[in-house]
């Protein structure tokens, strides 16, 4: 039987899990942002890497077809979207349930009106999502359930008369916790199978697209390839998935992090420092990096990191979030927007607003007050970014400077406004050096996890006492 290793990183913001196999390799990645009830968080993030390693599991047996034939690569991608489709699909239909249960036991004396436009949004948003799932990218650019329905929800609220937004609001709020927090175990044989009929639907009604060099020849090549020899690859898979259905993902080890780690039901030794982890991750993938910049849901750590991965030093925050992943989300809902808005629209900006404060409270009023003078939102977005970037650079400045390559890891990282300022700012303090900032740098503590459960190695921080972790104002 094959051996496993988990690694799960219980943020707040954020639960991910990352499984790997015996030769350190990721088969499997899961991620949710159901955050009100932690054990939930981790059994969600574990079971959707598990159903990400039966697809690489599942690409693994047709492997040298995926190396030969572009139609392999392309349907492999297209039904792992449609498949996340299919569990998004019966989630929201949770969500329409609850939805209409929290409205029906509304007192409003407009209350079958309210019914009624409630009806019309699920009725229309059910199918535009289905289609930017299945026909667009929207799976690639959101992972999240909430925040996909609330994006599509908010802006029909918002086009109905102004005496449904409330109850309509309320709804919403009311209903998404418990449906967030609601564990579905999917069938996997059942939802490939799903996946296939969708696929063979799309597919089929595909027209010739004009090669009008708007693409790399590359998707003309595998899109043409595909909707021609799509049964062949259909064909070759059903062989396969009845097994890897069957087939026992044996976890022969795990290793908790981050902001909740406490709360994981794990033995004491598997618990491990988000610190430890998170170097140890990035250490994995950079083995030159000795310097690491974590930007958290809590916190932001800068970290030192021997040629083992091991720590040398660091320096973080943790008196409070500001500067952190809750403070741009904080931001996000001020401006009505959402976190995927946050980085290209501070990109957009003509200048970047001086901010004095990162503080969540005060950042808040001093954001009313600018928009109050007439300052614009881009603007601002990009000083907010900047500031967040100076306070993490003070924190690299604090734990020893960048040293060697350089890695960025944890969510913020994938946010385009913040990357931009650290790359800019590492530049102009340290000089050229290699920055790396990888697609799985939101995964790093969890990888790291899954390589302290593998090697099964005990490690700590240097010198605990006295490296009390400052706060950085």
């Amino acid at each position: 039987m094959n051996k496993y290793y988990l690694g799960i990183d219980l943020g707040s913001t954020t639960s991910k899990a990352v499984i790997i196999n015996q030769n350190d390799e990721i088969v499997g990645r899961g991620i949710t942002n159901t955050r009100a009830n932690y054990k939930v968080a981790a059994d969600i993030a574990r079971e959707e890497a598990i159903y990400d390693a039966r697809f690489t599991l599942l690409s693994n047996k047709i492997k040298q077809d995926m190396d030969a034939k572009p139609e392999f690569k392309k349907y492999m991608s297209d039904i792992r979207t449609v498949f996340q489709y299919q569990q998004f699909k019966r989630r929201m239909e949770s969500m329409e349930a609850m939805l209409k249960k929290t409205v029906s036991d509304f007192t409003h004396e407009n209350k079958h009106n309210i019914i009624e436009k409630l009806n019309w949004i699920l009725e229309t948003i059910r199918p535009e999502i289905r289609t930017e799932f299945i026909y667009g990218n929207l799976g690639s650019k959101n992972q999240f359930f909430r925040d996909i329905v609330s994006e599509k929800y908010n802006l029909k609220v918002s086009e109905i008369g102004k005496e449904y937004y409330e109850p309509l609001m309320l709804a919403f709020d009311k209903s998404i916790t418990p449906v967030e927090n609601e564990m579905v175990q999917y069938n996997f044989k059942e939802l490939v199978l799903e996946s296939m009929a969708v696929l063979e639907e799309k597919y089929k009604g595909l027209v010739d697209e004009q090669e009008d060099g708007s693409k790399e020849d590359w998707y003309y090549a595998e899109l043409n390839a595909v909707k021609n020899n799509y049964k062949n690859v259909e064909y070759s898979l059903r062989e396969h998935i009845e097994s890897i259905a069957g087939e026992e993902i044996f976890i022969a080890k795990m290793v908790g992090t981050g902001y909740g780690r406490a709360l994981l039901p794990f033995p004491e030794d598997c618990i491990k420092s988000e610190i430890l982890c998170h170097a140890f991750g990035a250490h994995a993938i950079f083995p030159n990096t000795r310097t690491v910049l974590d930007i958290g849901g809590q916190d932001t750590k800068a970290i030192q990191v021997d040629s083992h991965g091991l720590v040398t030093s660091f320096h973080m925050n943790d008196r409070c979030a500001a500067g952190c992943g809750r403070y741009l989300g904080y931001i996000a809902d001020e401006f009505g927007l959402s976190l995927n808005e946050l980085g290209p629209e501070a990109n957009s900006a003509t200048k970047e607003t001086t901010i004095c404060s990162t503080c969540t409270v005060f950042a808040g009023a001093e954001v009313k007050e600018l928009l109050h003078n007439g300052e614009e939102r881009p603007n601002i977005l990009a000083g907010l970014h900047k500031a967040i970037v100076q306070r993490a650079m003070s924190l690299i400045a604090r734990s020893g400077g960048v040293k060697n390559e350089f890695t960025f890891t944890g969510g913020v990282a994938r946010n385009q406004a913040v990357l931009k300022y650290v790359k800019q700012m590492v530049r102009d303090s340290y000089g050229e050096v290699t920055m790396n900032i990888h697609t799985d740098s939101i995964f790093m503590g969890a990888l790291g996890g899954a390589m302290f459960a593998r090697r099964n190695i005990s490690a700590d921080l240097p010198n605990q006492k006295s490296n009390q972790k400052q706060e950085v104002q």
